[in-house]
């Protein structure tokens, strides 16, 4: 089979020829096609982890994707052949990933698709999406809640904005100027242009009385305690990158910590609902052939990718 590999890590990805793998016990064997592209893959791919990853090698990059299930091992009981199904399939210690026309994955890591999108829509929601709904139900965001997310643009924030939208709440959401319509489509409340000065200035000005809950996917710890500014007392911060104190945010009267994500296969589900329900859009914003992986990796690299990359199988 064709995939996107490394042989070890920080060598660059290549397209290989190799063996179809088998599923084992409790494993859904899926024809993939599409893959949705994650920066954690160029990082898994560049060692990053440290000794936190054990990797066979060749080591197929790529954790999300979508496509039918073709054959299940022992003990499955939730898929038969012919499901549509999306989820994650990175396996490292095995040297699996979804960047590949077939992909093994735990019968535990996998959902049935939804019916009313594409395969390459489904591809692009399973990490962000699931970091994105865990992030709405740990900060408690519901009805009345003024929320503050900054890095609102990728992946994790204009799933979380819409999720958050939903539930009630009022989004405030960092964005440029370019950006700033599509973000209120998505149901952001109002936008904050990050480029044209400091972003808690500039929510404070416009709520003195601050925000209820802060979500930042993009600030060291530096910055994220300079946005705790805008957070009321008694209120939330969160950050995904590992940037904040927990004695910081305890002397600010803030609860915060730093988020890790917990996928399952019934978050999936309900992600699968909202799809079929109309209440999620995904941005897809390329869509390259299987190929074409090494360029994407390298541009996602940069940090200037525009919108979700997937890859069609």
């Amino acid at each position: 089979m064709r995939a996107v590999a490394v042989n070890a890590f920080g060598a660059d990805p290549q397209l290989m020829e190799l063996p179809q793998p088998e599923p084992g016990s409790g494993e859904v064997l899926v024809r993939l096609a599409a893959a949705g592209l994650n920066p954690v893959d160029w990082k898994l791919a560049d060692g990053a982890f440290g000794d936190a990853v054990q990797a066979a090698f060749p080591l197929v990059l790529g954790t999300d994707g979508a496509g039918e299930v073709v054959a299940v091992g022992s003990g499955v009981r939730r898929f038969t052949v012919g499901d549509p199904v999306f989820g994650q399939f990175q396996r490292p210690d095995r040297g699996g990933g979804s960047y590949a026309e077939f992909a093994v994955a735990e019968e535990g890591a996998i959902a049935l698709a939804a019916r009313s999108v594409t395969y390459a829509t489904s591809a692009a929601v399973p990490t962000a999406g699931m970091t994105a709904y865990n992030l709405v139900e740990e900060t408690r965001i519901g009805e009345g809640r003024r929320v503050l997310i900054v890095g609102a643009t990728g992946g994790v924030g204009t799933f979380a904005t819409q999720l958050a939208a939903g539930r009630g709440a009022e989004v405030i959401a960092t964005a440029r100027p370019s950006k700033a319509e599509l973000m209120r489509t998505l149901g952001a409340a109002e936008t904050v242009d990050h480029t044209a000065g400091p972003v808690a200035d500039q929510v404070l000005a416009a709520h003195p009385d601050g925000v209820d809950v802060l979500i930042d996917m993009t600030s060291d710890a530096a910055g994220f305690v300079e946005l705790t500014r805008t957070v009321r007392d008694g209120g939330v911060a969160v950050s995904l990158i590992g940037s904040a104190d927990a004695d910081v945010l305890t002397e600010h009267n803030l609860r915060g910590f730093n988020f890790v994500n917990r996928p399952s296969p019934q978050l999936l589900e309900i992600l699968a609902g909202h799809l079929d329900a109309g209440r999620l859009t995904v941005l897809v914003g390329l869509e390259v052939p299987l190929e074409g992986a090494p360029q994407a990796l390298a541009a996602s690299r940069t940090g200037r990718a525009q919108g979700k990359t997937v890859l069609a199988i």
